[in-house]
């Protein structure tokens, strides 16, 4: 059920990436110099293992099918995770996708490619087209130096002190640098791609709480170390990895590692609970409940290596779910995304 509600989440920031991705591959392919008759190699990056990949896959097919005579015969797509992503029932549902196969003349091989991408994943100018989704705002690591100074807080809030904002900026940067430096060794010259992320609007993260969801978990937490329920040094010394960088830190980050051009870049917002965007949630959820579900999908899992045992999880997020809905019966809230397209330079000198 959680991994459900997340999943129709992601499949709204997806579908905001459509116009970055449909214009890049249509300018790619129609005034690009390199031949893509015979086979385009793409890789998805941070895949999953849901129907959303294959929302993905569809979709690049359906737009390369339009391009007519500039179109591929045969495209090889790479979809990469970590090890522990369900690779098997990613593949058994690919099997019974008829889009993801063959269809308008194009031909698709479909092939796993396990691994972070955080590091080299591909051989020297493999790729023609790389897409990433809701995947690279997670950090390789938590944050150097953070150690119990964050207290509270779980994350950046407007009560951090400045060297935790340092702190998760300098990762971003290692990390969305290292990132850069790896696609471009692997991407041809004039390859694109398209990334979506969580981001924030504003450049000082402590002026606007933009990641309040993770503030109010802070303060579920809080209430329980209260309570007695929560080890309080348990909690202070517990960061979750995720940062939203600002548009400054990515065009910085792009202009000095220097193997791509920012061709564009565009923002979107979607509400916590997406309901603005899809009726397929039940119709018993309060937001309360679906924004908590969707938090609890890839929250869960640390919670529990850091807190062990003695957390009740489903307390947590009982409580969780009440103090989102109270805070949404106040303001509509939205998360903030970032969609960037970039093209491979053709030299980096």
């Amino acid at each position: 059920m959680y991994i459900c509600d997340i999943k129709l989440l992601q499949k709204v920031v997806i579908t905001k990436t459509w116009p970055a991705l449909d214009e890049a591959l249509k300018d790619m392919l129609t005034t690009d110099e390199y031949e893509f008759s015979k086979c385009m190699k793409i890789a998805d990056l941070g895949c999953s293992s849901g129907p959303n990949t294959l929302l993905v896959i569809s979709h690049i097919i359906e737009n390369l099918s339009k391009l007519q005579e500039h179109a591929p015969r045969e495209i090889q797509v790479f979809l990469n995770d970590l090890p522990d992503n369900d690779f098997n029932n990613l593949f058994k549902l690919m099997s019974t996708n008829t889009n993801t196969n063959t269809k308008n003349n194009i031909e698709c091989y479909i092939y796993g490619a396990p691994g972070s991408f955080y590091g080299r994943l591909f051989p020297n100018n493999s790729l023609h087209f790389a897409y990433s989704s809701t995947s690279i705002h997670w950090h390789s690591q938590i944050p150097q130096g953070l150690e119990k100074n964050n207290k509270e807080n779980i994350y950046i809030a407007t009560t951090s002190p400045p060297h935790v904002y340092e702190a998760y900026s300098k990762q971003f940067e290692r990390d969305f640098t290292t990132f850069l430096k790896l696609r471009g060794e692997e991407i041809r010259g004039g390859g694109r791609m398209v990334l979506g992320f969580l981001g924030r609007s504003v450049a000082d993260p402590t002026s606007k709480d933009e990641f309040k969801p993770y503030t109010l978990i802070s303060e579920t937490l809080s209430d329980m170390v209260s309570e007695g329920l929560v080890k309080e040094d348990d909690l202070h010394s517990f960061n979750i990895p995720i940062y939203g960088p600002s548009v400054q830190e990515i065009e910085g980050a792009v202009e000095s590692e220097g193997s791509f051009n920012l061709d564009k870049m565009e923002f979107a917002f979607v509400p916590w609970d997406a309901k603005e965007d899809c009726n397929n949630y039940e119709k018993n959820n309060t937001s309360g409940k679906i924004v908590a579900k969707c938090v609890r999908a890839f929250l869960e899992p640390l919670l529990v290596v850091h807190f062990g045992s003695s957390i009740n999880v489903d307390h947590v997020f009982d409580v969780y779910a009440e103090k989102v809905e109270e805070h949404l019966s106040v303001e509509r809230s939205s998360y903030f995304f970032h969609v960037i397209s970039l093209t491979r330079k053709t030299t980096t000198g």
